[in-house]
């Protein structure tokens, strides 16, 4: 099979504005980035009128699940079966794609283009980020650095700087060195863009008013004899902020290999973030659509939960099914095979392997909302190995799919959109949150910890439990948790594969993202910015002489 870039590069794209035209936008609501992007500038009904699904999946490892690939697949097989719809997803982060990911915009014939725009800078909406994100951090120190008018205590600040790459030597820094003209000596440190407070704030504003109140409302820091909080509006850039978000805050229209409107929106990493895209991006695309499928971050227990406790509370949106993606290679890792034997037939491991999709399950029978699988293809899968998924399915009363739209595109993914179509077709959505905003702090956590993720207990670190008297103090506690843990188990513990039980988990340190809206309880030894592998998808990219990218995949 062609690699994905090759694909991508075979297809002509239609011009966007026949693109937009689908969705019933106008060019005059359109603000063109070249011929195959553009930012959507169109006011958003108060009533949208479309369906949302949301694409999750099973606990996520190297074998693959293909969330993307499968919420792209989907919103191309409803086209193939006559419904009008659209696929919103998230902006890849330079970070990932130069580490371990070498691309974000989908696989084989189920992928979003100009895929190699879409991987890189894009329309600069994370360049936008990062700048607005460290004008705030060049404000703060220089303010320290004049006089410190506010009596800010340095050892209470918690606004740190971001960049997005993956480089583990920024993750703890000393700043101010070099003489008294140099700024006022502190640690710090870097975090991913994708995990700054304001890419949250551009996920979940309603709209520019609010995003720029929310900017206001960042927590940086504390006075030193009073201990009350510090905020972003107290040192007078807010505006500045805003005005470099001005156009990163309109969501971006593009296309998949087969027309179908495609919006993309907000950053990645629901392992450290919220992890979801836009809920601008979400709103237009049910403006404009009668079914709107959407993804959210890793396994079910880290971007789907931070989706509908967060994002669907915060925005009032309300799923009408949620389609929980699993593989056959991913179900036999968790069942215990070696990662260069997945392509070996063995329909025991996948056996073995079921209850960690079934745990997710579980997870999602909590917020009542109606659950479809999907299992994505790969050539090497077995029909005993899929029958074994199938035959689980139908145990339970669970709709299941196969979906082979890597292979196929839409035509592939035709029988998932049948199933999926029914079952929102037929849905009253009214999803059940997992827990009210205003219990206790320590209640949510557990709550999260043992309805999600299985565990029998949580403990908290003399630091974390510092934390969690401070922002309490600050008036924070009715907040949502976003809780920052490994994607790889449903433990805190990387290595527990499968199911496991009888774990505890562990928060270290709580973190605060008051403009965002939300309490960040860190877990494990769970990083916010990642490091490069040994050797990174970066060291296979170059320009050949013909000025093509060679590489991303």
């Amino acid at each position: 099979m062609p690699a994905d870039i090759d694909i991508a590069r075979s297809v002509t794209p239609r011009p966007i504005e026949d693109v937009a035209a689908d969705l019933g936008v106008s060019s005059d609501h359109l603000l063109p980035y070249g011929r195959d992007k553009a930012k959507i500038v169109a006011p958003l009904p108060a009533t949208p009128r479309g369906k949302l699904i949301l694409v999750s999946a099973m606990t996520p490892t190297k074998a693959g699940e293909g969330k993307t690939t499968t919420s792209v697949g989907l919103a191309q097989g409803l086209g193939a079966i006559g419904k009008k719809g659209c696929v919103v997803l998230r902006e890849p982060s330079l970070g990932p794609i130069m580490g371990m990911k070498g691309g974000a915009a989908g696989g084989g014939y189920s992928q979003v283009i100009p895929m190699d725009d879409i991987n890189l800078h894009f329309t600069g909406d994370f360049h936008a980020i990062t700048a607005a994100h460290n004008l705030l951090s060049a404000a703060l120190d220089n303010h320290l650095h004049q006089g410190n008018a506010l009596d800010i205590e340095p050892r209470t600040v918690i606004w740190r700087r971001v960049l997005d790459m993956n480089d583990r030597a920024l993750r703890n820094v000393v700043l101010g060195l070099g003489g008294r003209t140099m700024g006022v000596p502190r640690e710090s440190g870097f975090d991913i863009t994708a995990a700054s407070e304001i890419m949250a704030i551009l996920c979940l504003s309603e709209d520019f008013d609010d995003l720029q109140k929310r900017l206001g409302g960042i927590l940086i820091g504390q006075t030193r004899g009073t201990k009350e909080g510090v905020y972003a509006r107290d040192l007078e850039v807010g505006g500045a902020m805003a005005v470099l978000l001005k156009d990163a805050v309109y969501p971006n229209l593009v296309q998949t290999l087969e027309g179908t409107p495609a919006i993309i929106h907000g950053g990645p990493f629901a392992n450290i973030a919220q992890g979801t895209n836009s809920v601008i991006a979400t709103k237009t695309g049910l403006a404009h659509a009668d079914y709107v499928v959407t993804e959210a971050g890793f396994g079910f227990d880290l971007g789907a939960e931070k989706f509908l406790d967060i994002k669907c509370v915060s925005a009032g949106l309300k799923p009408s099914c949620v389609v929980l993606v699993a593989t056959i290679r991913a179900l036999k890792l968790h069942g215990g095979v070696k990662f260069k034997d997945l392509g070996a037939p063995n329909a025991a491991a996948v056996a073995a392997g079921l209850p960690n999709l079934e745990r997710h399950l579980d997870s999602l029978n909590t917020y009542e909302i109606t659950p479809v699988v999907a299992i994505n293809h790969f050539g090497t899968d077995t029909a005993e190995e899929i029958a074994i998924v199938e035959q689980m399915c139908r145990d339970r009363g669970i709709r299941v799919a196969l979906n082979k739209g890597f292979a196929d595109g839409g035509q592939g993914a035709m029988d998932l959109a049948r199933e999926v179509v029914e079952v929102v077709d037929a849905a009253v959505p009214g999803f059940k949150p997992l827990y009210d905003w205003d219990a206790p702090v320590k209640e949510k956590i557990e709550r999260v910890c043992a309805a999600i993720y299985g565990a029998k207990g949580v403990v908290y670190t003399k630091k974390a439990e510092a934390d969690l008297r401070r922002f309490a103090r600050l008036g924070l506690s009715g907040l949502p948790i976003c809780m920052a843990k490994t994607p790889a188990s449903l433990s805190d513990d990387p290595k527990l594969l499968g199911r496991p039980t009888d774990f505890v988990i562990t928060v270290r340190e709580v973190e605060a993202a008051a403009g965002a809206g939300f309490l960040i309880p860190i877990t494990g030894a769970i990083m916010r910015m990642p490091g490069l592998p040994k050797v990174p998808a970066a060291n296979r990219m170059y320009v050949d002489e013909a000025g093509e990218i060679h590489g991303l995949s």
